[in-house]
């Protein structure tokens, strides 16, 4: 039944993995599936904003557009994730766009409904605030990034930051478990695709880092650390 794949899915959020059985049935019966395929939209900016989704499958793309077109990516979320974290606390419209990378199965849930099952369970509550404190502090984090680091300390700081994030250990190297073309590197930190472009070739040739043979990036995080203490 839908209703046992939903509620077996839920179980792997990082929000609902502590929730009894009867709180996830309650966010089982509010609770969608969909599908969608690479390059399309969950949401635009400035959509209405009405529903949160959480990842089972797939990497969605969170990035902003200024008046020019200029895109600012904000995070790439993967399995386990919920977006937009800032859904059940403003109304209007989706602060960003949401694009797929890789083809993605989502479990989407109205707002509305979300915010009347919080009420009936505080405990939820109190989980999502941590959730939501955590994404205030990497938000702080990156600002601090932009102020205090020079664009190649901002790099390596960014490439760490992937690896925390969006990869698996492999050996001493963790392996990013997505594509990244150099302009969305350079996207991720307000800089220009050839400056990205010139020092990932002078990380690669410091074996900082590496692309293995499908094109994914192996980062040495030791090498990276001591390089950012290094320059600091």
């Amino acid at each position: 039944m839908m209703g046992d794949w939903i509620k077996t899915r839920l179980k792997n959020v990082v929000l609902f993995r502590e929730l009894s059985d009867q709180e996830l049935e309650a966010i089982v019966k509010i609770s969608q599936v969909r599908i969608y395929k690479p390059r399309t939209f969950v949401f635009m900016q400035a959509d209405p904003l009405e529903r949160v989704f959480f990842i089972q499958s797939g990497t969605i793309k969170i990035y902003k557009t200024d008046a020019s077109g200029k895109e600012q990516i904000v995070s790439i979320l993967q399995t386990g994730e919920m977006f937009p974290h800032a859904g059940f606390f403003r109304r209007g419209s989706y602060p960003a766009h949401a694009e797929v990378m890789e083809e993605a199965t989502l479990i989407s849930i109205p707002i509305a409904d979300f915010e009347q099952t919080l009420i009936s369970y505080p405990e939820l509550c109190i989980k999502l605030f941590r959730v939501m404190g955590e994404k205030i502090i990497d938000l702080q984090n990156r600002l601090e990034e932009q102020i205090l680091h020079n664009t190649y300390e901002q790099i390596i700081l960014l490439l760490l930051r992937l690896s925390r994030t969006n990869a698996v250990l492999q050996g001493r190297h963790h392996r990013l478990t997505t594509h990244f073309t150099n302009r969305e590197l350079a996207n991720m930190i307000g800089t220009s695709r050839e400056t990205m472009s010139r020092t990932l070739s002078h990380l690669k040739r410091k074996g900082f880092i590496d692309l293995d043979d499908n094109g994914y990036y192996l980062i040495d995080a030791e090498k990276l650390e001591k390089e950012i203490f290094y320059n600091l």
